[in-house]
């Protein structure tokens, strides 16, 4: 979706008055003006390494966590500058971070450790509460009730008419991405629930219509259990409310999930990572780093935006006047990178081996990594694990929201006082697919810069390690079953020639909002092919929760022709489509780095991408569109696994 997306004083104005008219004042937006920046300090604070999420009981086989969500202040700014108001989880019962006080409350979240095939069984807490835990606390960031989302003043699970930002209690429910579990521990987004507070209104509803727990859960609570039935990968836990995930993401509430195995024990790979009870000032070989955009007033907190005036300058009318919600905006991009929580860090690393597991955990924003020395990315793993074969020796990396990198990187050709920068080389806007024109890159002040890498001397300290000469093969999916063709849609509010949602459907039914009814329903065990036939101008990174899936291939496609096609059907003038006429091209096989198993794809514009996957857990999952403001807005459909006796 395209749009300017500068931060206008003008715009930022109008919200202040038409909030207050509204009775919403928050004190960001009165108190301070946005953070240039160009001001903050690069390269000056030590990276943060997330340490291991401390359990709160082990058994036989089983790991158990009780982890709530709470609010307090980090200082995700450079020393000198306020602290940051931010959501993060942490172990329950501990206390918030603060002056010589211990916590494992921080963003991101500390590092769930997990084996393959050992149980983890978690008591998710909605802890959103004031410090007295009796009365809730309101969002951080503008909620747009006009979408359809949690919507807990009823009836839950839908739209409102009410343009004004909601200001009630907060509903969570925590996805773990790329888990394979049972659909009652996947975090479905309508399975949110409330914080335990004493002030909740009469009349809203403390739980979504899809509200389930594995075991008894106290109020403001739900447990779930992971069989963590899958190889040795990196995985990552955040909020899916429906509705209001990219605000919940941006505030905080993100955090590693690594699972370990024998295979990739055998590898030799560098480490450590971050374990339970290791002592201060410990060296780590193994990090895990989270990538995200962020932007911030001059008073710490941070910005998002509250008008969709932001994104593209349509100043209303808005719901109820028209369909174009007043608050949403199609895209978001910071203006500051964040990584591990922190603005533009700096890592001390030996003229060694490293293994570093990147996370794009932004909103909206595309990655292209690259170091601005002669450094390469020696890629073994994706978000199902270890890559085929060999590892994918690679001069950059592309990465959408929510993909994963497992990369070794050697520093042993650079000397002690030797400085190297990870650069961005994605665009400030939409991905629109390689290359990026000049015009749209990031902006090499800010955005285009991620951190900082210190050369120092040798310690000798950890394990070397090794990059492996080859890696274990997969097995690949095949089927006879015909494919799913399925569309990415942009809806268009044609007086105004802007987008208002962005929708997935089906060549039969076309786009498809999120309360229709289910189109994906694949059999108990079997396997399929999905055709995802994008419509749109812009890259999508479509993720489907429970299964870990194979890229096929990729093949243009005649978009015009298709929507001309697709209009008659569903107006009755013609027949169904039959998307193979519409293909433009040979298929172009996977990409090196997307040959084993993923969870999410990038399917490119004007493009056909096909994956394959093998549906083996009945239940009710979701599959969308991992730019979380499309996400949020309709791009997200269930889908059924049903049983082999169960009718379609």
């Amino acid at each position: 979706m395209s749009g300017k997306r500068q931060f206008s004083i003008g715009a930022l104005l109008i919200v202040v008055v038409g909030a207050i008219l509204c009775g919403w004042r928050p004190q960001a937006v009165l108190a301070s003006e946005p953070l240039d920046p160009e001001d903050i300090p690069k390269f000056v604070a030590p990276l943060v390494i997330p340490p291991e999420m401390p359990p709160t009981g082990t058994g036989q086989n089983l790991t158990k966590y009780r982890i709530a969500v709470r609010q307090f202040d980090q200082q995700v700014l450079p020393a000198g500058y306020p602290m940051t108001t931010v959501w993060g989880y942490g172990r329950a019962g501990d206390p918030l971070p603060g002056p010589g006080v211990s916590s494992t409350f921080n963003y991101p979240a500390f590092t769930v450790e997990a084996r393959s095939y050992q149980w983890v069984q978690v008591t998710w807490i909605n802890d959103l509460v004031n410090e007295s835990g009796r009365t809730f606390l309101p969002h951080l960031l503008p909620v747009d009730q006009t979408l359809h989302w949690a919507n807990p003043p009823g009836p839950p699970d839908s739209r409102a008419d009410n343009p004004m930002p909601y200001l009630g209690p907060v509903p969570i429910v925590t996805h773990l991405h790329g888990a394979h579990v049972p659909d009652i521990s996947d975090g479905f987004p309508e399975a949110w629930y409330l914080p335990n507070a004493s002030n909740i209104p009469f009349g809203f509803y403390r739980q979504g219509t899809h509200y389930r727990t594995v075991r008894p859960a106290p109020p403001g609570a739900a447990v779930f259990e992971y069989p963590n039935t899958q190889r040795a990968t990196t995985l990552w836990y955040h909020d899916h409310a429906l509705g209001i995930t990219r605000l919940n993401v941006y505030a905080g509430m993100a955090g590693f999930w690594l699972l370990r195995d024998a295979v990739e024990d055998g590898l030799n790979l560098p480490g450590p990572a971050p374990r339970l009870g290791d002592p201060p000032g410990m060296s780590y070989y193994e990090i895990p780093l989270a990538i995200q955009d962020r932007s911030f007033y001059e008073d710490g907190s941070l910005f998002y935006p509250d008008t969709r005036e932001f994104f593209d300058g349509y100043p209303g009318p808005y719901v109820p006047y028209t369909p174009v919600p007043p608050i949403w905006n199609p895209e978001f991009f910071g203006n500051s990178t964040v990584v591990n929580g922190r603005t533009w860090p700096y890592l001390e690393v030996e003229p060694r081996l490293y293994r570093f597991r990147f996370l794009n955990g932004c909103n909206s924003r595309f990655l292209i990594l690259k170091f601005d020395r002669p450094l390469m990315f020696h890629q073994i793993g994706s978000e199902g694990g270890l890559l085929p074969g060999a590892p994918v020796v690679l001069d950059q990396l592309l990465m959408a929201p929510a993909e994963r990198a497992d990369c070794i990187v050697d520093f042993s050709g650079f000397l002690p006082g030797e400085q190297i920068v990870l650069l961005n080389l994605g665009p400030d806007s939409p991905f629109g697919g390689l290359p990026v024109p000049p015009e749209e890159l990031a902006d090499p002040e800010t955005t285009g810069l991620v951190m900082q890498f210190r050369v120092v001397p040798y310690t000798g300290q950890g394990n070397p390690g090794q990059i492996p000469a080859s890696l274990p093969p997969i097995d690949r999916l095949y089927t006879q079953l015909a494919p799913r063709d399925l569309t990415l849609n942009e809806e268009m509010y044609m007086p105004a020639d802007i987008p208002i949602a962005a929708m997935l459907g089906t060549n039969a039914a076309g786009p498809l909002h999120w309360e229709s009814p289910i189109t994906e329903n694949p059999r108990l065990g079997d396997i399929e092919v999905w055709r995802l036939i994008n419509l749109t101008e812009d890259a999508h990174p479509i993720h489907l929760h429970l299964v870990q899936f194979q890229v096929l291939d990729r093949q243009a496609f005649n978009v015009r022709g298709y929507q001309r096609a697709q209009e008659r059907w569903l107006a009755g003038e013609g027949p169904r489509p039959v998307v193979d006429r519409f293909l433009r091209s040979r298929p172009s096989p996977p990409n090196s780095w997307e040959t084993g198993w993923k969870d999410t794809v990038i399917a490119n514009p004007g493009e056909v991408t096909r994956i394959i996957a093998h549906f083996d857990l009945a239940g009710l999952y979701v599959w969308h569109c991992h730019i979380l403001e499309h996400e949020d807005n309709d791009m997200m459909r269930a889908y059924e696994v049903v049983g082999q006796m169960q009718e379609e």
